[in-house]
């Protein structure tokens, strides 16, 4: 199983840049970039919560979870 961030897609939906989202959450773009790109090992929840807010979303349209398919 692996846990997967989805920022990339929903950043795309809805037209915001990570500059954008950088300025409008107060978190620099070299931390959502490494969250858009699947590199990030945690998350904080107030992080969590500011971009649900910002891009007006939940949590479970940025964090998604998919089964390895050899575990099916």
């Amino acid at each position: 199983m692996s846990i997967k961030i989805n920022l990339d897609s929903v950043l795309a939906s809805r037209n915001v840049t990570i500059r954008e989202l950088s300025e409008a959450i107060d978190i620099t773009p070299a931390n959502i970039s490494i969250l858009k790109n699947n590199r990030a090992r945690a998350i904080r929840f107030t992080t969590l919560d500011k971009m649900c807010n910002y891009l007006e979303c939940s949590p479970g349209d940025i964090i998604v979870h998919e089964k390895d398919q050899a575990n099916g």
